[in-house]
Order: C-alpha cells, then sequence, then structure tokens
C-alpha cells in the first residue's frame, strides 16, 4: 500500500488526497502506528495545507514521529497552537520533558508578573501546562499513554528541578526569586496546589521526593506569606493545603508553627473590612480540615470575636458543647441571622444532645424572645408552638411592644393545617381575648374573620371589646351569634345612618363647589354598609314567619319594623339630597332604595310594601310624582318575577307533558306471544271449544291457561280477581325460583311484571259476534319500571300523583285504557285493556 499503491497514487492529486484522509480514523484508532518517511512527510503538508489542524494533531500525537524533521512539526504546532502535537514531539521525539514547559512558560509569565488578564489563548496555554506537569509528575505521558519506566524518575527530577528554579533562564535583573511557582500561583493557586497535593499521595519511601516536597513547601512559604500580591483566598488556600497534609499520620513535612500564628493574624486582622467574608471562609476550611490544632484555641476565639468571625466562633463553641452561645452568634451575624430559627428547631428536636443542653439553650432563647420575635413573627410562633407552648405567658410578659405582641400572637393563633393543628396552648382562651383586643387596635380590617374562625372567646366580653373600640360590624356579628337579631339589626343601622350623614354633607359642600373625591369614597362606604345590613336581614328573615318579618318588639326602640326602618332610613336620605343639586348622589342612592325594595319584596307581599309606603307622613301628603319612580320600580319587579314564574311553570308542564306521554306509550304496548299453546299444559287454547277460556300471556312471551296456571300456584291470592297478581312459570322455574302466593312481587325475582289475560268464548253457529266481553290486566315490565322510576323522581311530591288520578278519571271509558295507582304504598300500575274477542286474529 505505501510502495506500488502509493505510487499510483501520486499521478493523480484528488486521488492522493482521499488516501492521505482515509489514514486519519486508523492512525487514531492506533491500527497504524508508523508511516514512510514520504508518506508522513505529505500527510503534514496536505493537512496543513488544507487547514485540518485538529485533524493534524489527533495524528501526530498516535504517530512514530522519529522519522519526521522534528524542527519542521515543532514549528507547524506552534504557529497553529497545536500545543499537544508539539508536547508530544518533544516527548517521544526527543525524550526532552523540559523544553516545552519553558516555552509555555515564557509566554504566560511575563504577563502574569506585570499583572495583566491573560488573553484566551494563554488562558489554554497556562492549562495545558499545569495538566502537563501534573502527568509528568504521575508518570504519565502527555496527551496519552505512559512514560517509559527507565525515565519515570527522571522526569520527576526535572519537573521538580524546573519548578524550584530560583530564576529562568532568560531572566532579568528586576526578576523575584522562583518565578515558575510564583507564575503558576498567579495563574490559578487551588489548581496548582491539588496538583502537588495529588504528587505528594505518592511520596512514601523516596528519600529525594520527600525532600523535593519539603522544599517547595518551603518555597510556598516563602513567596505567598507577607505577600501583598496574594489575597486572603490565595493565602488560606496555602494553609489548608498545608494542613491537610500535616493532618496525615505519616507526615513528615515540617512547617514552623509561628506561619500559622503569622496567617490567622493575617486573616483576623479586625481593622481590614475588605473582603471579610472571603477570609472567615478560608480560615473555616482550615479549621476543618485539621489545622485547628496548629493554633491556640483561645487565641483563636478571641480573635475570631474581634473579627466579627460568628462562623468561627460557632465552629469553637460547637466543638466545647456550648451550644447556647452559638444563639448570640447568629443573633450578631447579619448573613445568617434568618438561619437561627431552623438551628433552634434542629438542636431541640434532633436526639445526640442532653437535656442540660438543652435546657440551656431554651434559657438563651427566651432571653433573646423579643429579638426574635421582631425578627420574624412567622418563625418565632412555629418554634413556640413546638418546644415552648408551656412558657407562652411568660414570652407575652416578655412582649413589651403592643405592635410586636400584635404580630405575635396574629401568626401564633392563626388556623393551621397539619401536625401543628392539633397543638393546645395553655390559656387559649385568653390568648384569643387579648388578640381580640389588639385586633380592634391595630388590625380592624382583620378582626371579623377572626371572629368567624375563633372558637375561643367569651362572647359577652367580645361584644364589649368591640363597643369599645366602636366597630359596629363586628359588634352586629357577636350578637347574631347570641341570638339578638335585633341588637344587631340597631347597630348595622345606627353605622348607616351615621354614613348617610356624613354622604349629605359631603353632597351640601359639593353643592358648593367641594371635591367629589370623597363623596365617592363615602358613597362606596354607604354601599359596604347596606350590603350587610341586607344580609343580615335575609338570615333572620328565613327563620321567620310572616308576622314577625313585619314586625318586631326591640327593647331599645319600641314597636318598629324589620325592614321598613331601613327602607324609610334609604328614603330619607334620598329626600334630603334631592334638594341639593348633586344629580349623581341622588341617583346612587334612588338605585339603593330599589335594592331595599327588591330584597324586602322576597319576604314581605308587594300590597303591604306599597300601603307602608302610603301611610308614610313624608309621602301621604306628598304628591304622586315623588313616590312615583319608586313605586314603577316595584311594578317592574313585579312583572319581571311574573314573567319568570310563567316560563318556569311552563317549561315544567312541558316536561311533564313529554314524561307521561312516554310513559303512557310504554305501559300501552302490545305484547306478542312466542307461542299458540299453553306452556303447562301443552294445549293450543284455540282448539279448546267446549268451554269459554282464559288466556294469561307474559311480556316475555310465554302463555298460560288461567286453571293451568293457577293450579301451579302462581297467582298471587288477592281476593280482587282484577287486582290477581301473576308470575311467569317457566321463566320462575328456570330461574330456580318458585312462584307463590304473595302480595307483593319482588323486583328481580321474575322476568316480567306485565301480563294479559283473555277471555276468548267460541259458540257454533258464529257465536264469535256474540261472544262476551273480554278485558286485560297488565302492570309494568323492567323497562317500563325504569321509566316510571325516573319520571317519580323528576316529579315527586302528591300533586303530580293528583294529575295521574285525574287522567284515570277522565279516561276510564275509554278502549284505550289507563293510568290508575295500583295497591296504597306500590310503584306499579295496572293497565286495563278491551281488545278485540278473538286476540289470535
Amino acid at each position: 500500500m505505501f510502495n506500488q499503491l502509493y505510487d499510483r497514487l501520486l499521478e493523480n492529486s484528488v486521488a492522493k488526497g482521499v488516501f492521505l484522509e482515509a489514514l486519519e480514523s486508523y492512525i487514531v484508532a492506533d491500527r497504524l502506528g508508523h508511516l514512510t518517511t514520504p508518506i508522513m512527510r505529505d500527510l503534514l503538508a496536505h493537512y496543513h495545507g488544507n487547514g485540518m489542524m485538529d485533524s493534524l494533531e489527533r495524528c501526530i500525537v498516535h504517530l512514530d514521529v522519529t522519522s519526521l524533521d522534528i524542527q519542521q512539526v515543532v514549528q507547524v504546532c506552534w504557529e497553529n497552537q497545536l500545543y499537544d502535537a508539539m508536547l508530544y514531539v518533544f516527548n517521544s521525539g526527543m525524550n526532552d520533558y523540559i523544553t516545552p514547559m519553558e516555552r509555555l512558560f515564557a509566554v504566560i509569565g511575563p504577563p502574569l508578573t506585570e499583572g495583566r488578564g491573560l488573553t484566551d489563548e494563554e488562558v489554554v496555554m497556562g492549562n495545558k501546562l499545569l495538566v502537563y506537569i501534573s502527568c509528568c509528575l504521575a508518570g504519565r505521558a502527555y496527551p496519552l499513554g505512559d512514560i517509559p519506566e527507565d525515565l519515570v524518575v527522571q522526569v520527576k527530577n526535572q519537573v521538580f528541578e524546573f519548578l524550584i528554579r530560583r530564576h529562568s533562564g532568560d531572566s532579568l535583573e528586576k526578576e523575584e526569586l522562583f518565578p515558575i511557582i510564583r507564575t503558576l500561583l498567579h495563574f490559578d493557586t487551588r489548581e496548582f496546589l491539588n496538583v502537588l497535593a495529588m504528587t505528594f499521595e505518592d511520596f512514601k519511601n523516596d528519600k529525594q521526593a520527600l525532600e523535593y516536597q519539603q522544599r517547595i513547601v518551603d518555597i510556598l512559604l516563602q513567596v505567598m506569606v507577607d505577600n501583598p500580591d496574594f489575597t486572603p483566598s490565595q493565602v488560606g488556600g496555602l494553609f489548608t493545603f498545608l494542613a491537610r497534609q500535616l493532618a496525615k499520620p505519616d507526615n513528615t513535612l515540617f512547617v514552623n508553627r509561628k506561619l500559622f500564628d503569622q496567617v490567622l493574624e493575617f486573616l483576623c486582622c479586625p481593622d481590614d473590612d475588605s473582603r471579610h467574608t472571603e477570609r472567615q471562609q478560608v480560615l473555616l476550611e482550615l479549621l476543618q480540615v485539621g489545622g485547628v490544632v496548629q493554633f491556640n484555641e483561645e487565641r483563636l476565639l478571641t480573635l475570631a470575636e474581634k473579627a466579627n468571625f460568628y462562623q468561627i466562633c460557632e465552629f469553637l463553641y460547637e466543638k466545647k458543647h456550648l451550644f447556647d452561645r452559638i444563639i448570640d452568634c447568629y443573633l450578631r451575624d447579619p448573613l445568617r441571622k434568618g438561619e437561627i430559627f431552623s438551628y433552634i428547631h434542629n438542636l431541640l428536636s434532633m436526639p445526640g444532645y442532653s437535656a442540660e443542653e438543652k435546657q440551656t439553650v431554651k434559657d438563651k432563647v427566651l432571653q433573646h424572645i423579643q429579638e426574635l420575635v421582631t425578627l420574624d413573627p412567622s418563625k418565632s410562633a412555629d418554634m413556640v408552638l413546638f418546644h415552648f407552648a408551656e412558657e407562652v405567658q411568660q414570652i407575652i410578659s416578655e412582649l413589651q411592644d403592643d405592635q410586636l405582641l400584635f404580630r405575635f400572637l396574629s401568626c401564633l393563633l392563626e388556623p393551621r393545617e397539619g401536625h401543628l393543628s392539633g397543638i393546645m396552648l395553655p390559656l387559649q382562651r385568653d390568648l384569643h381575648e387579648l388578640l381580640l383586643d389588639l385586633l380592634c387596635r391595630f388590625g380592624p380590617r382583620q378582626l371579623l374573620g377572626f371572629l368567624q374562625t375563633s372558637q375561643h372567646y367569651r362572647l359577652e366580653e367580645a361584644i364589649q371589646t368591640t363597643q369599645k373600640y366602636h366597630h359596629s360590624e363586628a359588634t352586629a356579628y357577636l350578637l347574631e351569634m347570641k341570638g339578638d337579631v335585633h341588637g344587631a339589626f340597631a347597630v348595622l343601622l345606627e353605622t348607616l345612618k351615621e354614613k348617610l350623614s356624613v354622604l349629605t354633607a359631603e353632597s351640601e359642600r359639593a353643592d358648593a363647589g367641594g371635591e367629589e373625591r370623597d363623596r365617592d369614597h363615602t358613597l362606596s362606604r354607604v354601599k359596604e354598609s347596606l350590603n350587610d345590613i341586607i344580609e343580615l336581614c335575609h338570615r333572620s328573615s328565613d327563620s321567620l314567619d310572616q308576622q314577625q318579618r313585619e314586625v318586631l318588639l326591640l327593647p331599645c326602640m319600641g314597636f318598629k319594623v324589620l325592614w321598613f326602618p331601613l327602607l324609610e332610613t334609604m328614603m330619607a336620605s334620598q329626600k334630603l339630597v334631592k334638594g341639593l343639586n348633586d344629580e349623581h348622589t341622588f341617583e346612587v342612592l334612588k338605585e339603593l332604595t330599589m335594592k331595599v325594595l327588591n330584597c324586602m319584596s322576597s319576604f314581605i307581599p308587594l300590597p303591604t310594601i306599597i300601603q307602608r309606603i302610603l301611610q308614610d307622613p313624608v309621602y301621604g301628603r306628598g304628591k304622586l310624582a315623588e313616590i312615583q319612580g319608586l313605586i314603577l320600580g316595584m311594578l317592574d319587579t313585579f312583572n319581571y318575577e311574573q314573567t319568570l314564574l310563567e316560563t318556569t311553570t311552563s317549561l315544567l308542564n312541558h316536561d311533564l307533558h313529554w314524561s307521561l306521554a312516554h310513559l303512557r306509550a310504554a305501559v300501552t304496548r302490545g305484547l306478542h306471544p312466542r307461542q299458540d299453546h299453553c306452556n303447562i299444559c301443552l294445549q293450543q287454547y284455540k282448539r279448546r271449544h267446549d268451554s269459554a277460556e282464559e288466556i294469561i300471556v307474559f311480556s316475555c312471551g310465554h302463555l298460560y291457561h288461567y286453571q293451568c296456571l293457577q293450579q301451579k300456584a302462581c297467582g298471587g291470592g288477592v281476593t280482587s280477581e282484577l287486582n290477581q297478581r301473576w308470575s311467569c312459570y317457566k321463566c320462575s322455574s328456570s330461574q330456580g325460583g318458585r312462584g307463590g302466593t304473595t302480595t307483593e312481587l319482588k323486583r328481580g325475582r321474575i322476568t316480567s311484571l306485565a301480563q294479559t289475560r283473555v277471555t276468548s268464548v267460541h259458540h257454533d253457529g258464529g257465536a264469535e259476534a256474540n261472544g262476551k266481553k273480554v278485558f286485560v290486566e297488565a302492570t309494568l315490565d323492567s323497562q317500563q319500571e325504569q321509566s316510571w322510576d325516573q319520571l317519580r323522581c323528576l316529579y315527586r311530591g302528591p300533586s303530580r300523583l293528583s294529575i295521574l288520578a285525574e287522567l284515570s278519571q277522565c279516561q276510564s271509558n275509554e278502549k284505550t285504557g289507563l293510568l290508575m295507582p295500583t295497591q296504597p304504598g306500590t310503584e306499579s300500575f295496572q293497565l286495563k285493556l278491551s281488545p278485540p274477542p278473538l286476540i289470535e286474529e
């Protein structure tokens, strides 16, 4: 393929290119690791010439590059940013592991030293450099494979020597010591320390490696400590790295403890407010990985308190089991103050803490209860319900501010669901009455809702409290609960009169050129008050008879009327406003008066209302025009309700007619026998001419002689022959039942409830024309019974049954039959028909 075939392909450039590009998949899969020098040269030229740089890099790192021009390949890789391929060529082609690092360092070092930002390309180079160092120190080749075993130790030593160089190869006079480590720390401190940490994991019995480890740690401390170029986070990251190394059981590192104290002073400097959260987080990580053993805990606690490092204080207090002091840490920490409730709940709920420790926490919470309630009344209430139910009175006594107490009690006593709903507080009634008083003062809008949902207050005391603060709606609600409807009505009516007086005064000011905004607000308040009193009248009138609806004896008002005082109040205010130049207010009051009339007409007859209006002294001596609109509005309402009633009655009658027509069609349906012989004696009934015979036909199609069926005891045993009840003998036998004498058939035990008895008389010499009259007796089958049940459900009541009785009386002499009730208490009907003498014809 690489000799004769490739020589033929060289004659055609397209074929050559296709061939070279087809090699990529085999090279990447390591199925083709060595190419001849001409093909390698042509492959490099083709991929480079066509801009296939990614494919070229993938191929180079899988090929043996010893047959290539190394300098040419390196130059191509560097110019096209193929850093993986460049590192691979240096390593595998020349066994050089240091030169590629020097070239990358020469690019990223100067910008970092000068404090400039790196470009995206330089960031990629720096990341590859860190990964390359990690691979070399771990004995792995970059970007894939392993370093030859005979070169692993040599490569590690070379890399360590490169890292601890005091100066770079082309150093300037101003260059600081240890530029390699300094540059890597500036590039990414945490990742560089992670690389070192992974490398130190393998250092156990290698004396040379342990010496390099101690040397690198000393350089890190020398470079970073007391260097303002590094942030507290970077310095803290270094000491966190050191604390992890020192905490190992086989640790051989030595770090001067004074350096830890020096870092502690740096991180806990109280005069430096910059990066406060960052410095605290770094110190906390240092303590959590075992660095606490490097410090004097008392001095650490003192410095943390001065620096307001409350998380550090919490860490130390928790070690000493001083959980009550942690409460102070949360309260002082502005960033974590809201988390104190979760901490208290977890500590008091979870096992693992002694009773003494929990009690000290409870005492501390009670000391700061006012501060906690101020912070979040809702969470404080949940905490009290869970853990401080017995100390509620003590907590209330600690809350001196009434506003604060109101917010706390509102959250504490609000209706709850779930596991908190069953918790009962001591002195529940006193708490609710205290909250009622506070609601009257600070939350009047929530007062009525509280009274409707709470059941833990005394009625008389609640009425006195609402009267004390002049909350009329709440007082009326309580009076109505007490059963004093008259008192509730009087309170609401007085409130309505006050608002109407204010409205009249504002209308006078509007007539004089005042603003309309206050008047509109007062109108909305009047509407609300009127709606409240109308709802009260509705609720009360539903439970009163006609006389009580019209006249009520009110102890404080004498002989008065329930609805009429409201009507009189609205008409009086309407008359007062009419004289003013305020058409809008007058129209609104007129609409409200009509609303009162419409509502009261549902309980009081219309003539009574009109008579009362005409007897009123205000309208009795006036002209008809003054009350014309009032009466016309009432008549319109009457006409509307009359039309509504007629329409409803018509719809009901139509439905009733439709249902009865369908029922009648069902019960007058004819029966068709399956055979012309009796199913008991098997004789054809038409062949017996010697005497009259009576035939019974069931809706199931079976036919019997009357005498045969009677002998089998399928009759009902009723004294009246016409009311005899029958069951089909054959169907009853097939169902395992047995017909017997019964006064009422059980539904579902027989095939059919409909049966027909036919009397047929045959005489010689044309006796057919003179045959005696026959009759048919029938009841409903299962389908007809279902139709009738549906009808009874729709129109249940005596009026519907009277309609059926009337129909039966009107049609008793017609041949089509009629519907009439059977026995009292039953739900079936009998259909009596008079068919021709010969039913079979």
